[in-house]
């Protein structure tokens, strides 16, 4: 089945930016929820109630489509297409006024990404890519990093607060601190983009779930990042980003720790 993109993608820009204004304008009266797999997995009200003003229009627009969501308002559909929802990436920096969050929305087509929009509503930004088309951030074109040598270079690190994935980022950047230029931690998402348009040199990123490296994935892919794990393909498990320059040193430095 056929799907016009460019018009999937404006309404995925729409709704993560309306999604991201309710974030602003409620963040001084949110109310938390009971964490999900461990103490560090928080939820609020902001975060339920954003899933469901994207999921409700997507579902109103193209109601054959299957949904995965973060927030449990998934759906089965039977079109061959799904949009996976992240409602907002990275709630404890949200919460907590620490750090920068994201809308994450992607649409696959069976397996493969098709489209992807990620916004910072804080930064008044918006990060976009079609299958084919390049990388946008707000309209414009972006491109990966060329690559400075990992001395000098500046890598994200993302990774679920649970105790097994601490475990593991602690041994990755107790690898990578003393080789790199510095390192930066950042949600999932943004870590992705902002490799994309080459404010990060490279990243990893750590046990993470499908809804938070789905768009990203995608747009710092069409922008020139290699995305890999340990094999060539990036996983939920391992995700390893980089301009080509950058990337086989990295990749060699992260495997090994990881």
């Amino acid at each position: 089945m056929d799907r016009d993109l460019i018009a999937a993608r404006d309404l995925a820009a729409d709704l993560a930016v309306r999604a991201g204004r309710l974030q602003l304008d409620r963040r001084d009266t949110l109310t938390m929820g009971a964490p999900k797999a461990h103490a560090n997995d928080v939820v609020s009200d902001v975060d339920i109630a954003s899933e469901r003003l994207i999921v409700d229009a997507v579902t109103a627009a193209w109601p054959d489509d299957a949904v995965q969501a973060e927030e449990g308002h998934g759906r089965p559909g039977d079109s061959g297409w799904s949009w996976v929802v992240d409602p907002l990436d990275g709630t404890r920096n949200y919460i907590s006024r620490t750090g920068p969050w994201s809308v994450c929305i992607a649409l696959y087509q069976g397996d493969h990404a098709r489209m992807a929009i990620v916004h910072d509503p804080a930064a008044g930004e918006t990060f976009s890519a079609l299958d084919g088309g390049g990388a946008f951030l707000d309209g414009e074109p972006i491109r990966a990093s060329s690559g400075p040598p990992l001395a000098e270079a500046l890598i994200g690190v993302s990774f679920q607060p649970n105790p097994r994935t601490k475990d593991r980022a602690g041994r990755v950047i107790r690898e990578l601190l003393p080789l790199s230029g510095d390192i930066r931690r950042i949600p999932a998402a943004l870590n992705l983009v902002y490799q994309a348009c080459g404010r990060l040199d490279g990243g990893l990123a750590l046990d993470t779930k499908l809804w938070d490296i789905a768009a990203g994935a995608l747009i710092a892919r069409e922008a020139g990042v290699v995305l890999g794990g340990h094999g060539p393909d990036f996983s939920t498990e391992l995700t390893i980003g980089a301009g080509p320059a950058l990337w086989p040193e990295l990749a060699e430095r992260v495997r090994a720790a990881a």
